[in-house]
């Protein structure tokens, strides 16, 4: 007696037939051993990353805040509203930003130090950055995206890359040092 026929659309055949290997695969799943969280950790991939998200609203256009964070003599005037300028000696060092690919930066007094990685004029900024508390060699990846909406800008901005346990800390000093600053320097 040969087997029924199956045209792929479904038949009775076809459907036991999927029914069978769904209930083997699943039985054999749950038949496998659970991956030692030691085996976890040997496959060099990190669950324990930290990441920011911010999307502050700014009431000015793209380009004003473009270059308000590429331009070193207004990146200073934004120092001014920072919460940092309170812990920084007033004899400190002034911005300085190489605004092109490759171009070195150092702000508030040259605590927070990097590379400018892209520049898309009014639209991107992506850095590697760091504060000098870090250890040596050891930087993060900020981003920020400037999206025109109506008359303000929102700044799709994300933080990678940073040690573990600093992302509480980090996530208030982008809002006191350069969002609330951004804010009352454009207003």
């Amino acid at each position: 007696m040969n087997a029924p026929e199956d045209s792929g659309t479904g038949g009775p055949f076809h459907q036991r037939r999927r029914l069978l290997a769904m209930g083997l695969f699943g039985a054999g799943a749950l038949a496998l051993p659970p991956r030692p969280a030691a085996a976890a950790a040997e496959d060099g991939i990190s669950h324990t990353a930290e990441s920011i998200h911010q999307e502050p609203l700014i009431a000015a256009s793209r380009h004003r805040i473009y270059q308000a964070l590429t331009h070193a003599d207004q990146f200073e005037r934004l120092t001014q509203f920072s919460a940092a300028i309170k812990e920084m000696a007033l004899g400190h060092a002034p911005a300085r930003i190489e605004a092109r690919a490759g171009g070195a930066f150092a702000l508030f007094g040259g605590f927070i130090t990097g590379r400018v990685i892209e520049l898309v004029a009014d639209a991107l900024i992506v850095q590697a950055w760091r504060p000098g508390d870090w250890s040596p060699g050891v930087y993060s990846i900020a981003r920020f995206q400037l999206m025109e909406q109506g008359t303000e800008t929102r700044i799709v901005f994300d933080h990678t890359g940073f040690p573990l346990g600093e992302a509480g800390h980090l996530a208030e000093g982008w809002n006191s040092n350069y969002w609330d600053p951004l804010r009352k320097l454009l207003a």
